[in-house]
């Protein structure tokens, strides 16, 4: 990519929205390199990965991919010898390693995401690592005690000395004996042993040591000599703790040490899945497709929108919708060029399409109509603007110079080369006449030129150069802006008086202007509007053509759609009521045959052959009743109201009232939509409403929802997707009647936290909240009081 080009047509702020839309580190940076893929089948690669991902993240959600930590740190801090990682980095390494578990079960869908599915593939679990680490590392980073049979024994001793530590000093406390030498009934520690605020006036009465004093120099904090036994026997098994909790470090370390290269691998593929789904909903916020990619150097963007007037540089969507612009240049013309007023629509239009160009050549979908097509043009070279001369202090003319030398030096047989007012900044016929040489040389090199301009001399070289192609830009006189619509096959008018006139510019001034132009340019001009707006209103017929034929389409697709339905349904109820004739024929015959054999076996007597007469009569009669047409179709309803069931009897079927036009009746049946007249429906039941309303508890009694555990997970996670899950999260536990739960948020900067607990604050199920015991993760955990339901 010529990265003067991308810094021209601000590619880099493609680079950053997309950056912005990863959950991962690895995917930000992997967005904010984005450079040009290697060749046709890459880019169709990457734009059908993206397609997948759209339908994925439409059905399941987005990738699970927010707990993925950027392992690289902390690999590369293994390299070092002897070390090891801290019990929050292997939480990092737990989590990423869930994070592919997760991501290997969502892209599992191989018939609906074959390539995302193949590619995931990629994606390998350590043997054994992932399941060492979460019974070793707690959610809050802690080592557990089954990490080791060593560590649990310790820490079951530790339990137990201090337990034993703080009921002699509670004895100590109680003891009437010490009545009013302490300052208050507190067991606190200092240095990591337990000590009692002794009075200052009372440090005598108590034996001991004294490890600390308060500020005010009133309280002394005493360890009795009764408890420095026990207090040296912990310390002792704290140490020992400490040593048995940096052998498991060490040891955790190591097998991670051991996965590193598989680590990686992962991350990249995770990074390169974190940047698809970014595409994806970048795609679904500016409505990109991916465009038909051609083999021959044509360009086809129609309706095409700038992306970056869609989004700010935030993210967010803009006020004013873009106005889409036809983007056509086919393979037998070789350059495009774009005049009209001084207004920047011009400008619009070429970097609108070379962002796009830029865009496809990195495997992204554009804004445009899905049945544009594109070649994929390398290099794409755009000199636009004067940033390269405001850089090296060079004249507007001198800059433009510089980059023109420099693309003619490079563009060849698949360049795309975007010129911006190319030959301005000099005199008119020595720039018009320089612009035409570039012109000419750009051809001879097989490039594909679009250039703006609004020098009559490069018009003019347009309408006498076979392959070179006229377009203007259509001005709204009125509000004195452009359009931003493009009209083929005619150059544009300056409409510089125009603009004056309008603007209250003196009528003399103007009239003497007119008169200093003379004749043939000013008939010239006439004739530039004359053909620009016959051409308006020949693409306005055009338009409204097109649109009356794709209307007559739709209306005989759905026809079609309409009939193939009721011939369906007819054949069914043909069907269905030919099997039910053949059974009665099978019963009729079968009786025949019967009544039959009793006429043989009979003695003659005229009682018994009327009999049998009687009952083969009745047989036939029930044949043809069976065989009659169905029995005339009811009354049609006067009136109808919206939500009302009717009877279609064209189809045998019931049908829901959707709207009601006089005696224009549109149906709902079976999920799809039909218009017909009172005259072709039945009523049916018309008290009966095919709108309900249904008891909420009722439906709600019937959910079957999973036992919740009372403990919920955030670390690392967006807070939008955060806050939805802990929404879902306190609904599950009121209904399964829990009173206490936790959210783990961790501690980073704050935000997450502080969301959470925003959210927590305005919720009705919630009674209290507070931060967890320091054991318990303090306040990187939130203990949450519930409501009964």
């Amino acid at each position: 990519m010529d990265e003067a080009t991308a810094r021209i047509l601000e590619f880099g702020k493609i680079r950053d929205l997309l950056a912005g839309m990863t959950v991962t580190a690895p995917g930000a940076e992997l967005a904010r390199s984005l450079h040009p893929l290697p060749g046709r089948e890459a880019v169709a690669q990457a734009l059908a990965q993206t397609a997948e991902m759209c339908r994925l993240s439409e059905d399941r959600g987005r990738p699970p991919l927010g707990g993925t930590a950027d392992l690289r740190p902390l690999l590369r801090e293994l390299d070092l010898e002897g070390a090891f990682l801290a019990p929050e980095d292997l939480l990092a390494v737990l989590f990423s390693l869930d994070a592919t578990a997760d991501c290997r079960r969502y892209f599992s869908a191989e018939q609906v995401a074959p390539r995302l599915f193949e590619l995931s593939r990629g994606l390998q679990m350590p043997a054994g690592l992932r399941d060492a680490l979460r019974t070793s590392i707690g959610e809050r980073g802690e080592i557990l005690d089954g990490a080791s049979f060593a560590l649990g024994d310790l820490r079951r001793q530790i339990r137990t000395a201090r337990e034993r530590l703080r009921r002699t000093l509670e004895n100590m406390l109680n003891d009437e004996r010490y009545a009013g030498v302490f300052q208050e009934h507190l067991i606190t520690e200092r240095g990591g042993r337990y000590v009692l605020p002794v009075k200052v006036d009372h440090k005598g009465r108590v034996k001991g040591f004294v490890h600390d004093e308060s500020a005010s120099g009133q309280t002394l904090y005493v360890e009795p000599a009764s408890t420095l036994a026990d207090n040296n026997h912990l310390q002792r098994l704290l140490r020992e703790e400490k040593r048995e909790e940096e052998r498991i470090l060490k040891r955790l370390s190591d097998e991670v040490r051991l996965e590193r290269g598989l680590l990686l691998a992962n991350q990249e593929l995770l990074a390169l899945l974190d940047l698809r789904a970014a595409v994806a909903r970048f795609s679904q916020r500016t409505d990109a497709v991916a465009p038909t990619l051609c083999t021959g150097a044509e360009i086809s963007l129609r309706q095409a929108r700038h992306p970056l007037l869609l989004m700010t540089a935030d993210g967010s969507d803009r006020d004013e919708p873009a106005v889409p612009i036809d983007l056509l240049l086919g393979r037998d013309a070789d350059s495009l060029i774009i005049s009209g007023p001084n207004t920047g629509g011009k400008t619009v239009a070429l970097k609108t399409l070379g962002l796009l160009c830029l865009m496809v050549r990195c495997g992204l979908p554009v804004p445009c109509h899905p049945d544009s097509r594109i070649y994929l043009f390398e290099p794409v070279f755009a000199d636009i603007g004067d940033e390269q001369s405001i850089e090296r202090n060079l004249s507007t003319f001198s800059g433009h110079l510089a980059r023109l030398r420099t693309i003619l030096q490079q563009a060849g047989d698949r360049s795309l080369v975007l010129l911006d007012e190319l030959g301005t900044g000099t005199d008119p016929a020595e720039g018009g006449a320089l612009a035409m040489a570039v012109l000419d040389a750009l051809r001879r090199k097989g490039a594909k030129t679009v250039a703006t301009t609004y020098l009559n001399l490069v018009k003019g070289y347009a309408v006498l150069n076979e392959g070179v192609e006229n377009a203007a830009v259509e001005f709204d006189r009125t509000t004195l802006r452009p359009t931003y619509r493009l009209h083929y096959g005619v150059p544009g008018a300056s409409n510089a008086f125009t603009i004056a006139r309008t603007l209250g510019f003196p009528d003399e001034v103007l009239n003497r202007a007119e008169q200093y132009l003379g004749e043939g340019e000013r008939e010239g001009m006439e004739v530039l509007e004359e053909l620009n707006r016959r051409s308006r209103h020949l693409e306005h017929d055009l338009e409204e053509a097109r649109l009356l034929k794709d209307r007559a389409r739709q209306e005989r697709e759905k026809r079609k759609r309409l009939l193939d339905e009721i011939e369906e349904r007819r054949q069914a109820i043909l069907d269905k009521a030919a099997r039910r004739g053949e059974d009665v024929v099978r019963r009729a015959e079968a009786r025949v045959r019967q009544l039959l054999k009793e006429a043989e076996s009979l003695s003659g007597s005229p009682a018994d052959a009327a009999r049998v007469t009687r009952e083969v009569r009745q047989v036939r009669e029930d044949v043809a009743r069976s065989a009659a047409p169905a029995v005339p179709r009811g009354r049609a309803p006067r009136q109808v109201r919206i939500g009302e069931l009717v009877r279609v009897p064209a189809l045998g079927a019931e049908a829901e009232v959707a709207r009601v036009n006089g005696e224009q009746v549109e149906l709902l049946l079976h999920g799809k939509k039909m218009r017909l007249s009172l005259a072709e429906l039945e009523a049916y039941q018309p008290s009966r409403f095919a709108r309900k309303q249904k008891g909420v508890a009722g439906v709600r009694s019937r959910v079957q929802r999973e036992t919740v555990q009372p403990r919920l997970k955030l670390v690392g996670e967006r807070v939008d997707e955060a806050l939805s899950r802990l929404e879902r999260f306190i609904d599950d536990a009121v209904l399964q009647g829990l009173r206490e739960v936790e959210v783990i948020h961790g501690a980073g900067e704050g935000i997450l936290r502080r969301a959470v607990r925003e959210y927590l604050a305005t919720s009705r199920a919630v009674k209290a909240f507070h931060d967890a015991d320091l054991a318990q993760g303090g306040d990187k955990v939130t203990v949450v009081q519930l409501r009964e339901s």
